[in-house]
Order: structure tokens, then C-alpha cells, then sequence
């Protein structure tokens, strides 16, 4: 029965195109449905606002988007990002010493180079357990999980690292287009002289977070789609045993995935210190390596590895994102959010399940 519906689907244009992009296909109808029943679901900012604070939900999924290509899954990333997020933020808090200390700019050029560097060595630990010693994925990135967790936890004393400078959510949470009608267009910020309590008369256009997260999605796709690394990954992820036949040092490879991933996590957490202007400890119910997974899948991947693209993940996380807000919007009560996502996820298993080898 399911060989005879993949069959008519393959020999219709029509439906074989949908199939093959069935989330994007999605992701138009919510578009399409919120602009009715929710007021002001279309409008400029509310775009600007679901992508600026879904930010870190796309390089997550990014993150997991690697590992899960390559048939693993990693646990780690929710609290990698909040170990990144605290240390960076401690760092800076020491330097900058409320104001007494290093100048801003310096201090937070220190923690951020510094996470960068520390956010590879639990992706690293992953990596060798699970190529060299054979751990199953899920054991090794749990126990990562915990440590990363309990070392947050240690350096934050379970409270969110303050004082920090200002410049940094006036980076993370700035624009790069300012204007009002009679006084011009200004970059990155709001033109000399006027505070921030002015900000609401001004029209803001394009996120600071969008130029990020575009350059960070671009050198991923290429990555991914371009280069020797990405066949590799896409190569071990249809079958280990083909891969090594044909030369691919795989153990070399999955450690080289668990450190990309882990440091993908080490961005997201810094980009929550621009973001909130705190170091922040990732609280467990937030589950962004679940939610990173689920958006993975429904972007397209497969859990038994072998197909994925960092532009499904994309797609993946928009229509959670998408779907929350226009629930949100539409007056809808907040646990309907939850059945809604689980029955995105069920849809995507199911259309990997009937369609393998077309998606």
C-alpha cells in the first residue's frame, strides 16, 4: 500500500514537488491562515520579532543538524549554550568590573574569543567517546549534558551573571536601519543626541541578529553542500561501513562533527549574552536540543542519518516559530502550541517513512 502511494506521488509533478517540500508548503499555509485570525500577525515587526528571538533556535538546529545527518544526536547543546553564555558573561563581568575595569570593547572581545575556544572541549569529549570508544551518542552527549550543566551551574552560583556593559544588548538587540520621517535614515544605531526612550518613533528595519545569523547559515550551507567535509558527512550518514571503504577516516570525521556542533551551541550561547544582557544558565524546560531536533526533522532530515539540509532546518524552525506566534496571536490558549508541534513532527517521520527515497 505505502510502495503503490510513493509510486503515484513519484509519477506526478505536481505532488511529487510537494512532497519534496512539504514544510515550506507549511510554512506559506500558516502564513497564510494567522494573516486572517490573527491581528497583526503580518506586520513588519512582528517578522523581524519572531526571526530576532528565534535566532538561537536556527543555530541549534544547525548544530544538530550535522550530528543527525550523520545518523547521531546530541544532547549536549541546550546546556553547551548555557556553560557558553555564563562563562562569557562571567568573563566579561570580571573584566569590565561594573565600569572600574578593562574597557568594554576589550572585555568583551576576551570572553567571546575565550568561549569560542572553550565551547570546542565538551564537542571534543563527545567525539572521542563516541568514535574512538564506541559510546552510543545518546549516553555520551547526556553525560556532556550533565557536566556542561553542573559546571554553568558552579560558575553562575544558579544566578544569572549581571552587570555586564550595555553596549552589549545594544548590539544584540540594535538595527541596522533607523529613520524618521525629517530626520533621515541612520546605520546602526539612533542618530546623535536622541535616547533610547525615543526609540518607539523611529522605524527599525533589519536586526543586527539577521547579519549574523545569515553569515553564520551561509558558511554552514556551504559547508554542507560544497565542500569535501559535507560529502563526507552525508556520505557516513548513508552507510559508516560504505564510508570507510572508500578511504573516509570516519572516526576522524564524527569528532570533527561533535566539535562543529558543540561550537555552533558556543555561538548561540554567546549570542544570548548580546541578546539578554546577562550570562544565563539554560533552564531545563526550555529543551532547545529537543526542540532542535524536532525542527531538524521537520525540516526534512532523517534520524537514521544520511539526508538533511541546513535550509530545511531553517524552514524547521520558522514554522514552530511561526505556529507559536500566530497561536499566540490568534488568542489560542498556550498548550495547543505543544500538540500542534507534535503533530508537525509526526507528519515529517511519517512523510520520511512513505517517501525514503524521494525527500
Amino acid at each position: 500500500m505505502n510502495h503503490n502511494i510513493a509510486h503515484a506521488v513519484r509519477e506526478n509533478r505536481g505532488l511529487s514537488l510537494i512532497a519534496r517540500n512539504w514544510a515550506a508548503f507549511f510554512l506559506l499555509g500558516f502564513l497564510v491562515i494567522f494573516s486572517f485570525t490573527g491581528k497583526g500577525f503580518l506586520s513588519l515587526s512582528n517578522f523581524q520579532n519572531v526571526i530576532h528571538l528565534g535566532v538561537i533556535a536556527v543555530l541549534m538546529a544547525c548544530a544538530e543538524t550535522f550530528v543527525i545527518i550523520t545518523g547521531g544526536i546530541d544532547l549536549s547543546i541546550g546546556f553547551v549554550m548555557g556553560f557558553s553564555s555564563v562563562t562569557a558573561g562571567k568573563i566579561i563581568q570580571v573584566l569590565y568590573a561594573g565600569g572600574e575595569g578593562t574597557a568594554p570593547g576589550i572585555a568583551i572581545a576576551v570572553g567571546v574569543a575565550a568561549v569560542l575556544v572553550l565551547s570546542l572541549i565538551p564537542g571534543l569529549v563527545s567525539g572521542i567517546l563516541i568514535a574512538r570508544y564506541r559510546v552510543p551518542p545518546f549516553i555520551a552527549t547526556l553525560g556532556m549534558w550533565g557536566i556542561t550543566n553542573g559546571i554553568a551551574l558552579k560558575i553562575s552560583e544558579g544566578f544569572p551573571v549581571a552587570t555586564l556593559p550595555d553596549v552589549l544588548t545594544r548590539i544584540g538587540n540594535g538595527y541596522v536601519f533607523y529613520a524618521k520621517k525629517g530626520m533621515g535614515v541612520s546605520l546602526f544605531g539612533l542618530p546623535e543626541g536622541i535616547g533610547n526612550e525615543s526609540i518607539r518613533q523611529f522605524s527599525r528595519l533589519i536586526p543586527n541578529s539577521f547579519l549574523f545569523l545569515a553569515l553564520v547559515l551561509l558558511v554552514l550551507w556551504h559547508l554542507l553542500k560544497n565542500t569535501t567535509f559535507g560529502q563526507h558527512t552525508y556520505a557516513i550518514g548513508g552507510s559508516e561501513e560504505a564510508a570507510l571503504r572508500s578511504g573516509i577516516d570516519v572516526k576522524r570525521h564524527l569528532v570533527k562533527i561533535y566539535v562543529l556542533s558543540s561550537f555552533i551551541a558556543g555561538l548561540a550561547g554567546i549570542f544570548n549574552v548580546f541578546q539578554t544582557g546577562i550570562g544565563n544558565f539554560t533552564p531545563f524546560g526550555a529543551m532547545y536540543e529537543l526542540f532542535a531536533v524536532a525542527a531538524v526533522v521537520i525540516g526534512g532530515a532523517s534520524l537514521m542519518g544520511g539526508k538533511g539540509t541546513v535550509i530545511g532546518s531553517l524552514i524547521g524552525v520558522l514554522m514552530i516559530a511561526f505556529l507559536e506566534n500566530g497561536l499566540l496571536i490568534s488568542g489560542v490558549e498556550p498548550f495547543y502550541r505543544f500538540i500542534a508541534v507534535g503533530l508537525l513532527l509526526i507528519i515529517a517521520v511519517v512523510i520520511d517513512q512513505l517517501f525514503p527515497d524521494l525527500l
